[in-house]
């Protein structure tokens, strides 16, 4: 069965992006005869706002996208966190960094490398052999050496991943963009899993609640597409199934830039939900509802066009 999810997180209430990714996930659910869940992605407490939840899930109602269950909150969810972060430990896949962001710039620099602006920095694996006297800040995924044994570690196992690794380079479908690549080991190495300030790191929580709640598929905005790969292999080394993906268009500022939050991005009036999901379709591709359509009615009609359009029969 399908079961789908938005998972916001309650820095602000919905802008114009966060709706584009709201509607695209419940007209996915909608459109396969599924179930829509929504996930409040709070484990980054120092970013939270309070009331922002509230505020989110009133919004959500306003519109008439309602959840199929009470939301998760990632907040209250530490042990099961610390539970699989343990079974990676135990099985040498996780081990403790002491470096800081100064520390991994300095070692890059070393190499010739610089960090490049809305990309990751490269862990360069400082700390895979020890910590060399440094106190332990974080916990990292063993990339490298889950990467170099992949051919045994996936031996035996049903059903096979949806994705491929050869040369350390993880390729994978995505429903809206296509075949997908990208050098795991060259464009991120070995990831966080606990930050250095005790919170949980988004890769970890976001897998260990996807399977928990059996998500079947992710639908999401495009400027998550290059964490796919680090959730995939993680869900591997889990043992935990891999959703399918689909990632949605952007809503960008005037700067180009993605609208967010953290740029400015206003908060929606969803009292007359009508114009912001009109608009939040249009960035989807979908065509207009007719004129004088209620709310209810729009909805039904994007869900036909978004089954037409992603050939999801229910």
């Amino acid at each position: 069965m399908y079961l789908g999810r938005f998972a916001p997180s309650p820095t602000g209430p919905l802008h114009a992006g966060s709706l584009v990714a709201a509607l695209a996930s419940w007209l996915d659910a909608r459109a396969a005869g599924g179930r829509w869940l929504v996930r409040i992605e709070d484990v980054d407490s120092g970013r939270c706002r309070a009331g922002a939840a509230e505020r989110i899930l009133a919004q959500l109602a306003d519109c008439q996208l309602l959840p199929d269950a009470p939301p998760l909150y990632q907040s209250r969810r530490g042990a099961r966190y610390q539970q699989m972060l343990d079974v990676l430990r135990a099985r040498g896949l996780a081990y403790p960094c002491g470096c800081t962001r100064r520390d991994i710039d300095a070692a890059l620099a070393a190499q010739g490398l610089a960090h490049e602006r809305h990309h990751d920095r490269p862990y360069p694996g400082t700390c895979r052999a020890g910590l060399h006297g440094k106190p332990a800040r974080a916990w990292r995924f063993h990339l490298e050496k889950y990467l170099s044994n992949w051919p045994q570690t996936q031996a035996g196992k049903a059903p096979a991943a949806p994705f491929s690794v050869e040369d350390k380079t993880l390729r994978w479908q995505d429903r809206r963009l296509g075949p997908q690549s990208q050098d795991v080991a060259r464009e991120v190495g070995d990831f966080v899993l606990r930050r250095a300030d005790g919170l949980w790191a988004y890769q970890l929580a976001v897998v260990v609640d996807d399977a928990d709640q059996g998500i079947t598929d992710v639908v999401r905005g495009e400027d998550l597409a290059d964490n796919t790969p680090r959730q995939m292999l993680l869900q591997a080394a889990l043992g935990l199934p891999t959703p399918r993906h689909l990632h949605t268009p952007l809503v960008r500022a005037s700067d180009g830039e993605k609208l967010s939050k953290q740029h400015g991005a206003p908060a929606l009036d969803t009292r007359a939900p009508l114009p912001p999901l009109a608009a939040a379709a249009r960035v989807l591709a979908l065509p207009e509802a007719p004129r004088e359509s209620a709310v209810a009615q729009a909805l039904a009609f994007w869900v036909a066009a978004w089954r037409d359009t992603y050939n999801r029969a229910p």
